[in-house]
């Protein structure tokens, strides 16, 4: 397995992991939509022998009231279902939290699962006085800090690009 950044040519076996992964063209859609719509987006992919079988893609959100923090919310993940359980998703995080902080990002959030997540050092947000615009449970909404104390009184309300409203 090799994970490496997006290209053009991968992006119908993107679109195929993403379909099969979540059982929908939601998260596919969301995908094409970020991908044309944010700047800056990470998008890695996995590929076995050429073909892609994980895909992960980080987009920029937005700490209100504090605009000056560069945060990149995780998501969509998705790996094929024949190939989870493998360790690709796992892979792909932690390329992706290399090439996040290559980038000089602040931080990261994701919403997920709350025993996922935890093992690449994600917190409950709340910690960092964190909350989402979506009404979620406290343990599924977490953030990791890529620079030291980057979200040290930043308290505030985390609002996603408007193509997740797609999903």
């Amino acid at each position: 397995m090799h994970i490496r950044p997006e290209r053009r040519e991968d992006i119908p076996g993107v679109r195929h992991v993403n379909q099969a992964a979540f059982d929908s063209a939601a998260e596919a859609g969301l995908v094409d939509a970020l991908r044309q719509q944010a700047e800056p987006v990470v998008s890695l992919v996995a590929l076995d022998e050429d073909a892609v079988v994980g895909h992960l893609m980080f987009s920029p959100v937005t700490l209100l009231p504090h605009g000056d923090r560069q945060i990149m919310g995780l998501a969509p993940m998705a790996v094929l279902p024949g190939k989870q359980r493998q360790g690709i998703g796992s892979a792909l995080v932690r390329t992706g939290l290399d090439e996040c902080r290559r980038f000089g990002f602040d931080a990261l959030v994701v919403l997920g699962h709350a025993d996922y997540y935890p093992r690449f050092g994600f917190v409950p947000a709340s910690t960092f006085g964190l909350g989402s615009e979506y009404d979620v449970a406290d343990e599924v909404f977490m953030a990791l800090e890529l620079k030291p104390d980057a979200l040290r009184q930043r308290a505030g309300t985390i609002r996603y690009h408007p193509a997740f409203a797609l999903v």
